[in-house]
């Protein structure tokens, strides 16, 4: 009692003593940390994006040193001057842990002989201790800008803008950040820097997780430009604005009634406060199943895949993982999963499918079906059953994954897998169903008949569910536009849908959905009609369609396409993935009052 009367004495008089200085010290140390938020990224930039010599290298650890040494001091300087230490300490767990790895590597540098590095190098077959050190600080650095853009991000939140121009704004920046990433030097195996049109092509398609490539990702990058396309793949398929406000939401003070809005919009929720907690389990449930995807991928190769090292087999799985999930289809075969080795690799073949299939029956499919908690309600109270969003992403997904793989065997059995067995054939056949939101391939896309690309494009128009990672105009706007059509030829003047009614505003969104679905995807292919004219007319309605349903699957004439070809697949890479309703919305002007009703009119339709 006596200790805890002194520590609260000493502590008043030590809040006392700093109480006049505390606004001018704090103020500083805002510049302060935008200093070391700007030094740690041009440093990083620089030993990253440009060849350095040893030198060099010492001289950029110095600094990253320095500014490590002054990030620590800052830390310390605002918990001290902090009135309530300990909440401070609480609300800020990320930096409380990040100062702590300051800590413990400064101590196992000074009495420890570096046994920390050691393991590094010693479990993850580092070259020396520089590689080793440079991976970790470059880990640390990359958390601590993240953490100071998403508190960067508060200054945007209170800028007047709709939560879709947020969307579609937030999107651009990462574009643009993709593409000057990739224009470094030390991105790719080629002497200087990649043309900037190849770079701002390659950056779309990584965030927009569509796959399409006009180089060679497997031979083209390096092992930097490789890994920034995967973490470009990563940040897009969650959305940047849903990654930066889950960020806030568990370092801060959480997300704001705006960026709800926009939550539950893009997350297609019932409710601002489900959308808020969803947000929460997408990272969850993300992480987990990349990281099932890993180990299963892992120990999935076929004994054709041939690895140079440990190090390189762990970085291939993590990065199909990642893209299989997020459904990018890059890969880092110049084949595509055809390689020769991995073309074989049937249950390798079943692991992606699964993973894809995954992320593409949509975030809030996957928590109403898995839950634990629902798990265990649904156990005990049989008569209750999923939400009718769920029954309609995954009935309709798993018609359309049938579907494909039936008509896929039926029209290439006696073509393409000719050389199979029944089961060979199957598999593959259920791959390529799968993947037409994804972009992966097992078989030569080009050499699949005219029937078979008309058959994956009508899959990729269609594309995945809502709320998931994929792109096409989603399996709930096809499903509600077939239920209506066959509403109408019934004479029904109500939509119901497992005994429940449908508003007529549902369907007057699937339809603008559609309709401008159709319309940019048949100016896309007029203007690809004038500009590639070389390619024959099913090429380019394939490539177009796999462009804007985010797919990546291709006929091979991506890299070859003209200046004015590849900005129309750029345009349609990005107006696939922010949404087709988002764009409109964000271009539309605000709505007038309709409160009024003009007199019945008939008009003849048909």
């Amino acid at each position: 009692m006596k200790f805890s009367k002194l520590k609260n004495a000493f502590a008043e008089w030590l809040n006392n003593l700093l109480y006049s200085s505390r606004t001018q010290v704090l103020n500083t140390l805002v510049s302060l940390k935008a200093f070391i938020w700007l030094t740690a990224t041009i440093l990083l930039l620089y030993v990253f994006g440009f060849e350095t010599e040893q030198d060099e290298l010492e001289q950029v650890f110095l600094g990253l040193d320095v500014v490590l040494i002054i990030y620590f001091s800052t830390f310390l300087i605002r918990l001290l001057y902090e009135f309530r230490r300990t909440e401070f300490i609480k609300n800020n767990k990320l930096e409380t842990f990040l100062v702590l790895i300051i800590i413990v590597n400064t101590i196992s540098h000074l009495f420890l002989d570096n046994k920390i590095m050691g393991f590094f190098i010693e479990n993850f077959e580092f070259e020396s201790y520089e590689d080793a050190y440079l991976a970790l600080i470059t880990f640390f650095f990359i958390i601590l800008i993240l953490y100071e853009l998403v508190n960067a991000s508060d200054i945007f939140s209170r800028l007047k803008a709709s939560p879709s121009h947020s969307f579609i704004v937030s999107f651009i920046i990462l574009i643009l950040f993709g593409t000057g990433m990739l224009m470094l030097p030390a991105m790719t195996v080629q002497e200087g820097s990649m043309k900037f049109m190849d770079a701002l092509f390659t950056s779309v398609s990584a965030c927009c997780v569509t796959g399409l490539i006009v180089v060679d990702t497997a031979t083209f990058f390096t092992l930097k430009g490789q890994i920034v396309i995967m973490m470009l793949v990563q940040i897009g398929a969650l959305g940047i604005i849903s990654f930066a406000a889950f960020f806030a939401n568990i370092m801060k003070s959480g997300v704001g009634i705006k960026q709800q809005l926009f939550l539950q919009d893009y997350l297609i929720s019932e409710s601002l406060f489900s959308a808020k907690g969803l947000l929460r389990k997408i990272i969850f449930i993300t992480i987990s199943l990349e990281l099932i995807t890993f180990v299963l991928i892992y120990f999935t190769w076929g004994d054709g895949v041939v690895f140079n090292s440990q190090a390189q087999k762990l970085f291939f799985t993590a990065f199909h993982a990642v893209s299989a999930f997020c459904n990018a289809g890059f890969s880092l075969f110049t084949n595509g999963l055809a390689e020769h080795g991995v073309a074989t690799s049937y249950i390798l073949h079943i692991v992606v499918a699964v993973s894809m299939i995954f992320g593409t029956i949509g975030f809030s499919t996957i928590q109403d079906i898995f839950n634990i908690q629902r798990l265990r309600d649904r156990y005990q109270n049989p008569w209750k059953d999923w939400n009718l969003s769920t029954k309609v992403a995954v009935y309709t997904t798993a018609f359309l994954i049938v579907f494909g793989m039936l008509v896929f065997y039926l029209l290439e059995r006696d073509y393409i897998l000719s050389d199979k067995n029944f089961i060979e054939a199957i598999i593959t056949s259920f791959f390529q169903s799968v993947t037409r939101t994804a972009g992966f391939n097992t078989v030569d896309i080009g050499a699949l008949r005219t029937p078979t690309l008309i058959l994956l494009a009508f899959l990729m128009f269609i594309g995945a569910s809502s709320g998931s990672v994929g792109g096409g105009i989603k399996t709930s706007t096809f499903y509600l536009i077939l239920v209506s059509v066959f509403a109408t030829i019934r004479g029904r003047l109500k939509i119901e849908i497992d005994k429940r009614f449908i508003p007529k505003e549902l369907l007057f969104k699937a339809l603008s959905i559609f309709f401008f679905a159709a319309s940019i995807n048949l100016i896309g292919v007029f203007i690809l009609t004038l500009t590639d004219s070389n390619f024959s007319f099913v090429q380019i309605i394939f490539e177009q369609v796999s462009a804007f349903g985010t797919v990546g699957l291709s006929t091979g004439i991506t890299s070859e396409l003209s200046t004015a070809g590849r900005t129309v697949i750029i345009l349609s890479m990005f107006v696939g993935r922010v949404g087709t309703l988002t764009f409109a919305f964000a271009l539309s002007s605000r709505q007038t009052t309709q409160n009024y009703k003009y007199p019945k009119a008939h008009l003849m339709v048909g």
